[in-house]
C-alpha cells in the first residue's frame, strides 16, 4: 500500500479516537476531506513545522472548521502538533476547541467555523501577498454547503477580477449538507462551469484518489492569470463502510460496537 494511503488510514484512526473520546460530532465531514488534506500537507503545499512562520510559506485556510479533527490529525502526522496537543482536543483546559483558533506556530492560519468566511479571508490574504510580490500561495478548503453563502460568491467574483493566480480553492464536494443532499437543499451543478463563468480555472477530480490529487496539485496554477479551483468529488464518511454517504454521521458519535467495527476497517487500510 502506498505511503499516502497508510497516512490517510492513520489519520482516520486518530479522528475516530478524538471524536469517541469527547463524544463529539462531525466524523462524516472529517472523513470526506482526509485524503485531500494528506495530499496538501505531504507534498502539495510548501509548509513545514520547522518554518511555520516563514513569510515564504504557503497559507492554508480550513474554512469547514466543524471538521477540525481532520485538520488536527493531519497537522499531528505532519509534525505541527504533539501527542499532548491531540489528547487535549475538546477538553476542559485542553489545547484545541471544536473549531480551529488561529495559532500560526501550530499550523493554524485562521480561526474558522463560521461558514462562508474562509474564502473571503483567503482571497484577501492572496491579494496582499500578490501586492507584496510574494511567491507564497493561499490554499482554502471549503465544504460544498458554503457555496450557499453569498459571501463565498462575492469572494469568487473578487478573486477572478483580480486574477489571483496565487489562490487555490478546494471544494470538498461530498454533496451532503447538514440536513440532506445538497441537490435538494440548493443545487450547485454545474459547479465547475459556474467557477469558469467567474474567471476561475477549474478542474474536477476524484477527491479520494491520491494519483489524481497529487497530479492536480503539481499543475498549479491551472492558468497564469486566474485563481484555481479543484472541485473534489468526495464521499461523506469515506473509509468506513457504514458511515459512507449517511447523514447520521454529520452529527452522531459511534458507540462502542460501531467504534470497534470502524477500527477493524481502518486497521485493514493501515497494513502494508
Amino acid at each position: 500500500m502506498r505511503n499516502n494511503d497508510r497516512l490517510a488510514a492513520q489519520v482516520r484512526q486518530t479522528i475516530l479516537d478524538m471524536i469517541c473520546r469527547t463524544n463529539g460530532p462531525h466524523i462524516g465531514p472529517c472523513y470526506s476531506c482526509v485524503d485531500l488534506l494528506v495530499g496538501l500537507y505531504f507534498g502539495g503545499m510548501n509548509v513545514s513545522p520547522s518554518k511555520s512562520e516563514s513569510p515564504n510559506r504557503d497559507r492554508f485556510v480550513f474554512s469547514k472548521g466543524h471538521a477540525s479533527p481532520a485538520l488536527y490529525a493531519v497537522l499531528h502526522r505532519r509534525g505541527f502538533l504533539t501527542d499532548k496537543d491531540v489528547s487535549g482536543f475538546a477538553t476542559n483546559g485542553g489545547t484545541f476547541q471544536q473549531h480551529p483558533d488561529r495559532n500560526v506556530g501550530k499550523g493554524i492560519e485562521v480561526s474558522t467555523g463560521s461558514l462562508g468566511h474562509g474564502l473571503p479571508v483567503g482571497a484577501g490574504m492572496a491579494y496582499a501577498l500578490k501586492k507584496d510580490k510574494s511567491r507564497a500561495r493561499v490554499f482554502v478548503m471549503i465544504s460544498d454547503g458554503e457555496l450557499d453563502e453569498g459571501s463565498t460568491w462575492e469572494a469568487i467574483l473578487f478573486a477572478g477580477h483580480h486574477k489571483l493566480n496565487n489562490l487555490v480553492l478546494i471544494v470538498d464536494y461530498n454533496r451532503m449538507h447538514a440536513l440532506g443532499p445538497s441537490k435538494k437543499t440548493l443545487d450547485l451543478d454545474p459547479l465547475a462551469g459556474k467557477f469558469r463563468a467567474f474567471n476561475w480555472a477549474a478542474k474536477v477530480i476524484d477527491g479520494h484518489s491520491f494519483k489524481a490529487i497529487n497530479k492536480t496539485l503539481a499543475t498549479l496554477p491551472f492558468h497564469k492569470n486566474m485563481p484555481s479551483v479543484i472541485v473534489a468529488e468526495t464521499l461523506k464518511g469515506k473509509g468506513v463502510s457504514f458511515m459512507e454517504n449517511d447523514l447520521r454521521w454529520h452529527y452522531c458519535c459511534p458507540d462502542e460496537k460501531e467504534r470497534a467495527w470502524a477500527c477493524r476497517e481502518i486497521k485493514a487500510g493501515v497494513k502494508p
